[in-house]
């Protein structure tokens, strides 16, 4: 208000000094002072360059229509510390803020960007605002007696979102906690962080904050700058107020000529040989900070701005011929269209310029802090945060630079309310906890998780198969019984082995036709049943090697029809030997009975109704090729699906009845007299035929895959081969060792 009147003369819109006239203003820090200041200079068109940190989105864009910011917009920062907690993996962090407007603001912008990044807050605590003495000694003593908890806290990441003298409270909090033991946190600092101190806290420790991360304002070292800081003594404090003050309380001692009280009085006197260079770093930076340096852009911009508009007179004026020249009495306001497009290289080297915004087109600094035992400390550029990168790429960082507090031994520090899910486990939310608080818990079977903290595991494809530990997915091996392998070639072999032999007995049955021991038995009949067998153990090969649809079509069914030939064939047999006994007895009406056609006829009747019971399967639900991937782990089975179950069962029951009813009558006939009978063979085969089967079900039902499938070819097999044997092999006993007991008088031998 002062700059706004006559000098010497406060008296508010009104000014007659034409000598004293206001082009523009350069502050403030804070966003408060800054908006406070636009009020009144913004009636005036009056520009103001605020070299602090602020978010245009705070307050009307209307009154902030003269304010030029010689800093980036702060909610770009909210993005960098999003960017740089996720770099890091940090999820877990507490959260400083002061007790004002600004602090909510900042609450609402961040913490939802924050969630939705998967970092939470293992505590928000409020700092408060600039206040009376009595309120701030109370604020104090409340914050004393919880700040210990906060520092024990498990987050190792703190974000401070502040302003001084809100940063005085943090760094009494921690001066007075640090006297029991050190306390070693990464502190994440924003542009309104300043480490300065007053004299009262010149004695602070520092320490905690070594290896703090600052986003800070950007910055740069003019040629000259620190010379010019050594050559700055006490004599420089004549006129200048500022100067004075700070000179006495940095160095406590008195200047000549103080207007500091008699109370606040040094009893030593300033010699004039004080260096700033001397003075610890929280008191004096000899570097150029970023708040500096933005002040430094201020004057310059407004500099170039007004010698801009200066040439632009003069060119005006010189093409108007023979006008006299008029004294310049510039305004604000026209000094709007020459900042708005200024653009020059300061003495750093860079170039300063406004975008539509009137936001100067910078970066954000982001430093590491190094504080050494001396009380002093340095910055040190580890990266930045530009505003104009690309969305995720705003964020750069040099890791290998970072130092961090000494109590992490210069590991990367870990922030997380737990250890991290590792992968075979997926993360259980914890009851009553925020959401990066949770268990972690095993992938079930079938389920994986190849990453860390995953939230779920994922199903493995049906052809894949988890492995023990349940973070990855392996093919499955396809399984089948193939002639490749030793089961399948020894099945093969033995399948081969016992059709070989029944060509050689069928051989030897045709070479010794004419011999009483063959026609005896049924020549026809033997025939039938040696070439079903033959064909059975043929058929058992159907069941070895990839199933295809024409296999899974054709094994079942063709083994049932030709099985059911042998056995009606053993049952022929059996009703021919009890016929033929019957036939022999006097007055005996049997002999009609007798003869090839009864034996042919029960042959065609059984196994035509075993080919019904199949044509039937096959034309309402057959059997088809199929992939079983659940049934043994790491392992997909390639099987024959029998389509309709009732239908194979009935296959196998219809076997079984033929078989029984063959074993019944066998069984009689056992006791009649041997020279006519082979019933004992007979039951003896069919009892080893029921044996095998009724072992086939359990064991088939309890095995899976290519198991199954071989123990049905060894059950095809063990039946088919105890019937050859036992019905064949006396017979070529006899023929081919025994040939003198193959005659009709031994034949016709009674017991």
């Amino acid at each position: 208000m002062g700059l706004l009147s006559t000098k010497h003369k406060f008296i508010p819109n009104y000014k007659c000094d034409v000598q004293n006239n206001l082009i523009a203003v350069i502050g403030g820090l804070v966003p408060r002072i800054t908006i406070n200041m636009a009020t009144i200079l913004n009636s005036y068109k009056i520009p103001q360059l605020s070299y602090g940190s602020f978010a245009s989105e705070m307050s009307d864009q209307t009154l902030l229509s003269c304010v030029y910011h010689m800093v980036p917009n702060e909610s770009y920062q909210y993005t960098g510390i999003v960017q740089l907690l996720l770099h890091f993996r940090w999820t877990w962090v507490g959260l400083f803020v002061v007790g004002d407007d600004n602090g909510e603001r900042f609450l609402q912008a961040v913490v939802p960007m924050l969630s939705q990044n998967g970092i939470c807050f293992a505590f928000i605590e409020r700092t408060f605002k600039n206040t009376d003495n009595d309120e701030i000694r109370e604020l104090f003593l409340i914050s004393l007696k919880k700040f210990p908890a906060l520092m024990r806290n498990k987050a190792n990441v703190f974000v401070v979102y502040s302003v001084f003298p809100s940063m005085r409270l943090l760094s009494w909090l921690l001066h007075m906690t640090a006297l029991d033991s050190p306390i070693g946190k990464v502190w994440i600092v924003t542009a309104h962080w300043d480490f300065r101190s007053t004299t009262r806290e010149r004695d602070h420790s520092i320490q905690p904050f070594h290896g703090a991360i600052s986003i800070a304002v950007h910055s740069r070292q003019p040629p000259g700058f620190r010379n010019f800081l050594k050559h700055i003594n006490s004599s420089w404090a004549k006129g200048d107020g500022f100067i004075q003050d700070f000179w006495e309380q940095a160095f406590r001692c008195s200047l000549k000529h103080s207007s500091m009280s008699e109370g606040e009085k040094s009893e030593v006197n300033c010699t004039g040989k004080e260096k700033l260079e001397n003075l610890p770093g929280p008191l004096f930076e000899m570097s150029m900070t970023g708040y500096s340096y933005s002040i430094y852009n201020a004057v310059h911009a407004i500099a170039h701005a007004f010698h801009a508009m200066y040439e632009a007179r003069i060119k005006h004026q010189t093409r108007v011929a023979g006008r006299k020249l008029e004294p310049w009495n510039p305004r604000p306001w026209q000094l709007h269209l020459f900042l708005r497009t200024i653009s020059f290289n300061n003495s750093a080297g860079e170039t300063v310029h406004f975008d539509e915004n009137r936001e100067i087109s910078t970066v954000f600094d982001v430093t590491n802090w190094r504080t050494f035992s001396n009380k002093s400390f340095i910055r040190v550029q580890i990266g930045s945060l530009s505003p104009h990168a690309l969305t995720g790429k705003e964020l750069t960082i040099q890791d290998e630079i970072i130092v961090w507090h000494r109590t992490f031994n210069q590991v990367l520090p870990f922030s997380v309310c737990n250890d991290n899910c590792h992968p075979g486990y997926s993360r259980r939310k914890k009851k009553g906890k925020p959401f990066c608080c949770y268990d972690c818990i095993p992938c079930p079977e079938g389920k994986i998780s190849d990453k860390t903290d995953m939230d779920a595991c994922i199903i493995c494809p049906e052809v894949y198969y988890t492995n023990s530990d349940h973070n990855q997915c392996i093919p499955k091996i396809i399984s089948y019984l193939s002639y490749e392998e030793p089961l399948g070639i020894t099945l093969a072999f033995s399948a081969s082995c016992f059709a070989l032999t029944t060509v050689l007995v069928f051989g030897t049955f045709i070479k010794h036709q004419d011999t009483p021991i063959v026609k005896a038995n049924n020549e026809t009949l033997t025939y039938i049943l040696l070439t079903s067998l033959f064909l059975c153990f043929l058929c058992s090969l159907l069941f070895i090697g990839q199933p295809v649809k024409m296999t899974c079509l054709l094994r079942q069914t063709i083994f049932g029809i030709l099985f059911s030939v042998a056995i009606s064939s053993v049952l022929a047999k059996t009703i021919t030997v009890v016929l033929a006994f019957m036939a022999t007895q006097p007055g005996s009406r049997m002999k009609k009975w007798m003869g090839k056609r009864l034996a042919i006829y029960t042959v065609l009747s059984c196994s035509s109704l075993q080919a019904a019971i199949c044509t039937i399967w096959l034309s309402t639900s057959p059997p088809f090729p199929t992939m079983d991937m659940n049934s043994l782990n790491g392992i997909i089975i390639m099987e024959c699906n029998e389509g309709s179950v009732f239908m194979f069962y009935c296959v196998l029951g219809y076997m079984g009845f033929l078989a029984v009813f063959s074993l019944i009558l066998a069984f009689q006939a056992r006791t009649l007299p041997d020279s006519f009978n082979e019933a004992k063979f007979i039951t003896f085969s069919i009892l080893v035929f029921c044996s095998v089967w009724l072992s086939f079900i359990p064991m088939y039902l309890s095995t899976k895959g290519k198991y199954m499938v071989a123990v049905e070819i060894f059950s095809i097999l063990s039946s088919c081969a105890g019937l050859l044997v036992c019905i064949f092999s006396p017979k070529c006993y006899i023929i081919v060792m025994r040939p003198k007991l193959n005659t009709k008088g031994r034949l016709m031998r009674k017991n």
